[in-house]
């Protein structure tokens, strides 16, 4: 096994400190020669980590075939002083893959005693608000302007490897070693994409409310909410994505909504249908102790269906009902109504609780 220490130089590009203290966190990065860890092998472990006031890269190399236990005795002791592992999709494959190598040598090595950090994972529910084509590392280095070109990738390494092993040639070993160093210096260029779950996972305050009237081409007139929301939190490239009844605009620490009003008449069905009698030329609902002495002919039983009262206004659309009592356009439909006015928002853990539902609507990834 060959061992490399060396300081080098990272780039402060996302404040390590939202993640944990800065001599608590180990980031990783392992080469293999195939996916699955019961039928390949390891032959490189790489972790940056920061000691005496700088950055330090570690890898670990298995020159030979017989060296991978040394490999995984050595990374797991280096683990014991770390307590947060930093890596990307690790969950999904360098974690599970060092297990099964374990289990492969007989040892009992694992991950209980750190806390794993999964880049990957944490951004995975904002895909489809982000718009990004997939999750690989070269997907987010493009959305967020990083040009980075790798001469390899680690499928293209393997023969590389096994080259290595029959030649011993140092330059098929300088390009083993630097493709692992490549991606751990890579690692810290796509740490602003965690911004984005930073901002929507925080409280935003509102800094103001507006009323926004336009006239589409047939002279009706539509009016809609503009929410300004602020975080503590900036995001480094605007985004936008827009719903049935609202869209949003993201940039820097701003959260722009413009949520669509429905101006009309709304019904608002009673759950105890059984109590009321349907006033047929009313169009209405109408409590059983009341309807007694209504004609005959002009009431019938209420359904579940007809069982409502009518109101006109300007009304705002939830996802859920945060304030009711709610109105509907249909039985069972999707969105409620509240009736809008300015003094909704007034109450923050409402206004929260509101904002919660737009942001759930805006990450799924086919929104009403």
């Amino acid at each position: 096994m060959i061992t490399i220490d060396k300081q080098i130089s990272l780039p402060d590009t996302y404040p390590l400190n939202r993640i944990g203290s800065l001599d608590s966190l180990l980031f990783f990065d392992i080469e293999t020669t195939g996916f699955s860890g019961d039928y390949s092998n390891l032959y490189l472990i790489g972790c940056t980590y920061y000691k005496n006031n700088s950055w330090h890269l570690i890898q670990w190399f298995a020159d030979t075939r017989e060296s991978e236990p040394e490999l995984l005795h050595a990374f797991f002791s280096f683990l014991k002083n770390y307590k947060i592992l930093v890596h990307f999709n690790g969950d999904g494959f360098d974690i599970p893959y060092l297990l099964k190598r374990c289990k492969s040598y007989g040892l009992s090595y694992d991950f209980s005693e750190v806390q794993s950090f999964d880049i990957y994972r944490k951004i995975n529910p904002y895909r489809y608000l982000l718009q990004l084509d997939s999750l690989k590392q070269k997907s987010i280095e493009c959305f967020l302007g990083i040009d980075r070109e790798d001469t390899y990738n680690g499928g293209q390494l393997i023969q590389v490897y096994y080259d290595y092993l029959q030649s011993r040639s140092d330059y098929l070993y300088q390009l083993l070693i630097l493709h692992n160093e490549d991606d751990l210096k890579g690692m810290p260029q796509i740490l602003p994409i965690l911004n984005y779950p930073d901002f929507f996972e925080h409280s935003f305050s509102l800094e103001g409310q507006a009323i926004e009237s336009l006239t589409d081409i047939f002279g009706d007139e539509h009016r809609s909410l503009l929410l300004t929301c602020k975080s503590e939190y900036r995001i480094p490239v605007p985004i936008e994505r827009s719903l049935s009844c609202a869209a949003c605009r993201a940039e820097g620490n701003l959260l722009l909504l413009s949520i669509e009003l429905y101006d009309g008449c709304l019904k608002h069905f009673y759950p105890n249908y059984k109590d009321y009698y349907y006033l047929v030329y009313e169009d209405t609902a109408i409590h059983k102790s009341v309807g007694e002495y209504v004609d005959k002919d002009a009431r019938t039983k209420a359904t579940p269906k007809n069982c409502y009262t009518k109101k006109s206004g300007c009304f705002l659309p939830q996802f859920e009902p945060v304030w009711e009592p709610f109105l509907q356009q249909e039985y069972k439909a999707k969105l409620t109504y509240i009736e809008y006015e300015d003094s909704l928002f007034h109450e923050s853990d409402r206004f929260e609780a509101y904002l919660r539902q737009l942001i759930s609507q805006l990450l799924a990834k086919s929104v009403l």
